[in-house]
């Protein structure tokens, strides 16, 4: 049995915040929340002068990572792209957003680290 969203019901903002040192591995989920705690993690990224990039594809699929784990080798190319966007804004370059495809690559679900 599928379950199907009301469509009478307002959309919970959700939002993941991800975290990536050079020499540390893959990014990891360092917060993730919706409704208040998402607003909250928006509001002191902004605060903070961290971009803030929306997808609700890949929040999706970052809402499953656990806490302060990796992400998982699926969203590496994704979450590359979206780094590599970043940088290029931090240095000043006019870019434009990346299309991350998630929902062309067939992703639905990521496999837990651990």
């Amino acid at each position: 049995m599928s379950m199907k969203r009301n469509p009478d019901l307002p959309v919970r903002q959700r939002a993941v915040a991800l975290a990536y040192q050079k020499n540390g591995g893959a990014p990891r989920v360092v917060a993730k929340g919706q409704g208040q705690v998402a607003e909250t993690i928006i509001e002191r990224a902004r605060e903070a002068g961290v971009f803030v990039h929306e997808s609700p594809e890949l929040v999706s699929l970052l809402m499953q990572v656990d806490l302060d784990q990796h992400i998982p080798p699926q969203l590496y190319r994704a979450v590359a792209e979206l780094l590599a966007f970043v940088y290029m804004l931090e240095q000043g370059h006019d870019v434009v957003a990346p299309d991350l495809g998630l929902s062309l690559n067939g992703i639905n679900q990521v496999e837990k680290n651990g």
